[in-house]
């Protein structure tokens, strides 16, 4: 036996020292009293109560806090350890340590952006087995193959170039030590990750691949770098950056063929870090296919925990000291307030399982009434809008589907889910109610074999457009008969939206789902005809035809005249003084003109108003053409749709 937290058993010296202060605070209550009667007076004057009690509660109240401390403390006996299993994956992660990963075409460095992926391997994949290979020149082993995230990272973290004995990047040799490395697992596949900028490989490249492949071994290649490159950093040289012997600066580039290479021809991928692709989803994508098998993870020990067995005791030796302690004349009181709250809970509880047994007697207007009563009672808003959802369910079976719509609308104010769920079916289902019975002027039937069909929902719903033709037209340019057809298509498109959020708080339900479908298609036919019953009054309506009044083939266009008087011309050439009068700005209707061409404008006058009034002047005779043609102008007349769109709230 021992304890997970010793340390807080120091709390046990407290308890003696409230016992000695609870000693002397009672002798220090009794010495005032003692100063105003006399001792031979003291038994007669001063009335003093039994003290077993207040002791005896301060002895429970030392008791449970001792049982408390020890609690807290969590004695626990030591049942052994336990070795967890797991299914995982072996994963081999080679490291380029080569100088020319210090190059800083990639921030801040190619080695540091590979370590980054490291870490984020590590990470996201908690249940696979690493092992970590560095290599440059050569390469070595730094981290077998181990569960202990925790020691590759701090392996990872420590490594730098000046880890590697040789210069370079032997590729070949890192491939060979992962294959070797991997083959003694026993797994027929396995993982290898390599980071690398691909440059200078040395080595039989091509028999190491040939290799991996026999072995079973993943090559996921991540190129480190870019191809531009960048000078390699040299901490011994003058200018801090590596020459050739001619020389000229060191130019490092990413070699991205290589290691493309790598990845094909082993069935890997291939990937360049900080291209934004998600490295570690591409790791995770092929590991995944890899075989899985049960190895060992970490040990723990098991304990099995007592502090429960001191709980209760505790719990029980407080409860103890309150009563011993209390002074009981009060009590009265107190049970005068707990019986009347106990009263209006039970008044609560009688109001909603009198309405319960209304609504499953059927008796929806009874229920709808005591529901509302209690919603408008109680100011618990959780409680309210349960209140108000029975409220709707019981107005929407009445048919009273305007009451119903409100009340569900209110129960929509809930945080409970199951509570919204019900909340929005019922709205959907009152919404496609109201928008049925505006169609059809009845309630949507419920038995199965009256559900209409196609061709039903078909007739009735050309009977509503008909009606619709036929309505009188009010003064606003509306008609009631519209007002049904937008109101229509408004509650079913806001059905659909409150069965959408059903299915998003509970996708499985399977009223939600049909009820939806349901609502869809006939919403679809319902437009179809809308446009179908359309385009006939367009095809029914008369095209303009020429007649009295109206121009005839051969006749010129209207020209404006100063005075915005319209005149015909029956082409040009014919009228020259006419021509030569607009050239020069004259108006023939100018005051001072001849008598001669007043003549001869009443004659041009005549031809093109064929049997009008001869009387008739320019102006009057426009006004009347346009009077004649004014139907015409306005264009085929539509009977009243609209296109009608989503609404941009819902609530």
């Amino acid at each position: 036996m021992n304890f997970a937290q010793p340390g807080l058993l120091v709390l046990l010296v407290l308890l003696p020292v409230l016992g000695v202060a609870a000693v002397v605070k009672a002798r220090a209550s009794q010495n005032p009293w003692n100063a105003f009667a006399a001792p031979r007076l003291r038994a007669a004057l001063i009335k003093r109560s039994s003290s077993l009690p207040r002791w005896l509660a301060l002895l429970f109240l030392i008791a449970a806090c001792g049982l408390m401390i020890f609690a807290l403390a969590r004695p626990r006996s030591d049942a052994g350890v336990k070795t967890d299993k797991t299914l995982g994956r072996n994963v081999l992660v080679a490291l380029d340590i080569s100088k020319s990963m210090r190059v800083a075409d990639a921030k801040p460095d190619r080695l540091t952006q590979a370590k980054v992926v490291i870490y984020e391997l590590l990470e996201a994949m908690p249940n696979e087995r690493f092992g970590f290979i560095g290599f440059a020149g050569d390469a070595h082993t730094y981290a077998p193959l181990t569960v202990d995230h925790s020691a590759v990272r701090e392996t990872v973290e420590q490594i730098d170039e000046s880890w590697a004995p040789l210069g370079g990047s032997d590729l070949a040799a890192a491939i060979h030590l992962a294959t070797e490395t991997l083959k003694k697992t026993g797994q027929k596949n396995n993982a290898l990750v390599i980071l690398s900028d691909g440059e200078k490989h040395a080595g039989d490249l091509e028999s190491m691949i040939a290799e991996a492949e026999q072995s079973g071994v993943y090559i996921i290649a991540i190129g480190v770098g870019t191809e531009n490159g960048g000078s390699v950093p040299d901490p011994n040289a003058p200018n801090g950056q590596m020459l050739d012997r001619s020389g000229q600066l060191v130019i490092s580039r990413l070699q991205g063929e290589v290691m493309r290479e790598l990845a094909e021809k082993t069935k890997g991928r291939y990937a360049v870090a900080g291209s934004g692709l998600d490295i570690t989803e591409l790791v995770k994508s092929v590991v995944k296919d890899l075989d899985a098998f049960q190895m060992d993870a970490r040990e723990r020990s098991i304990f099995v925990e007592f502090y429960q067995w001191l709980v209760l005791p505790s719990i029980v030796l407080l409860a103890l000291s309150i009563i011993a302690g209390t002074r009981w004349k009060g009590i009265r009181l107190w049970g005068v307030i707990a019986a009347g709250f106990l009263t209006m809970h039970d008044a609560e509880a009688g109001g909603t399982s009198e309405a319960k047994s209304a609504l499953l007697a059927k008796d929806s207007e009874k229920a709808r009434d005591l529901y509302r009563q209690l919603a408008g009672d109680t100011r618990v808003p959780d409680r309210q809008a349960r209140y108000r959802l029975g409220e709707a369910s019981a107005a929407y079976r009445a048919e009273d589907f305007l009451a119903a719509r409100t009340a569900f609308t209110q129960s929509l104010a809930s945080e409970d889910l199951q509570v919204l769920a019900s909340g929005h079916l019922g709205m959907a289902n009152t919404l496609f109610q109201l928008g049925w019975k505006g169609l059809s002027g009845e309630p949507y039937p419920a038995p199965p074999a009256a559900i209409p069909d196609l061709n039903r929902f078909d007739t009735i719903a050309k009977e509503a457009i008909a009606k619709l033709r036929e309505s009188d037209v009010s003064d606003e340019g509306g008609s009631a008969g519209y007002s049904k057809i937008e109101s229509l298509i408004t509650n079913w498109v806001d059905a659909v939206r409150h069965y959408e959020s059903v299915l998003k708080l509970a996708p499985a339900d399977p009223m939600a789902g049909g009820n939806r479908q349901l609502a869809l298609k006939y919403l679809k036919r319902f437009e179809e005809l809308l446009k179908e019953e359309k385009e006939e009054a367009e095809q029914a309506m008369p095209q303009p035809q020429p007649g009295k009044g109206q121009p005839q083939e051969g006749e010129g266009d209207p020209k404006e005249g100063k005075n915005g008087d319209k005149s015909d011309k029956k082409g040009a050439g014919k009228d020259d003084k006419g021509d030569k009068d607009e050239e020069n700005g004259e108006d023939p209707e100018d005051e001072g003109e001849g008598k001669g061409k007043d003549k001869e404008k009443d004659k041009d006058q005549k031809k093109d108003k064929g049997d009008g009034d001869p009387n008739e002047s320019p102006e009057q005779r426009a006004r009347r053409i346009l009077k004649e043609n004014s139907d015409l102008e306005k264009g085929p007349l539509t009977p009243g749709q609209r296109e009608f769109k989503d609404p941009e709230k819902d609530w």
